[in-house]
């Protein structure tokens, strides 16, 4: 079983809500962990902010090379050939950590599931099959990987996705985010999308727009 290392950042202390934040391939924990003073959260939020790292593997698209991935790249055509096997171990992990902030007394209703990239792709699959409503799944710069394979929740039927992508990425292609917001719209999910003009990262107008989502979502 996949038991995953991670970093915690409390915005204050006794917190009643958590982010759990995906990063991309070949990064960390860490990517994400400076964003939180730019979210433009309100000084009484209280959420514990979770990054966890990805297993190290081989990842076949750079040559075998182990570093820190979700799942394996096989190919990196337009409908990107993914190991969805580990996909979903990494998704499963991951609902092991909502289950413990559930056990240390966050509601699931409280809790916001994030990914950038690949990242991304297993925040899908969490927040959409995951057994108990959360807050609400943010996709960044991502596909979704599993959109053929996902066996939905009822829990979550309702949950609000909003997907962010760069106008200019010449790693997941931008057409890629907009198929994925058509997909989850076809399964019924309240989806809303948006982009700015910006490569295959994040930049400041989006994350205060992260952050705003996150105020919704949390009642901040």
């Amino acid at each position: 079983m996949l038991e995953l290392e991670v970093i915690e950042r409390e915005t204050r202390a006794n917190p009643d809500a958590a982010v759990i934040w995906l990063h991309g391939l070949g990064a960390s924990g860490h990517d994400f962990e400076p964003v939180i003073p730019e979210l433009g959260l309100p000084d009484d939020a209280a959420i514990r902010f979770i990054f966890p790292h990805a297993p190290v593997m081989p990842v076949t698209i750079n040559g075998g090379v182990a570093m820190p991935a979700w799942y394996d790249i096989k190919a990196m055509d337009i409908d990107r050939v993914v190991d969805t096997e580990q996909l979903c171990a990494s998704s499963d992990a991951v609902g092991r950590l909502i289950d413990r902030e559930i056990e240390r007394g966050i509601a699931s209703e409280r809790i916001i599931v994030a990914g950038f990239s690949q990242g991304g792709a297993v925040a899908y699959q969490l927040g959409l099959s995951y057994a108990k409503p959360l807050a609400g799944v943010l996709g960044l710069s991502t596909y979704f990987a599993t959109a053929g394979t996902l066996t939905p929740s009822e829990a979550n039927r309702q949950t609000p996705i909003r997907i962010y992508h760069g106008q200019f990425d010449p790693v997941v292609p931008e057409q890629l985010g907009r198929r994925s917001a058509e997909q989850l719209s076809q399964l019924g999910y309240a989806v809303e999308y948006g982009t700015f003009p910006m490569d295959h990262s994040v930049c400041l107008e989006e994350i205060i727009e992260i952050g705003r989502f996150f105020g919704e979502r949390l009642s901040l």
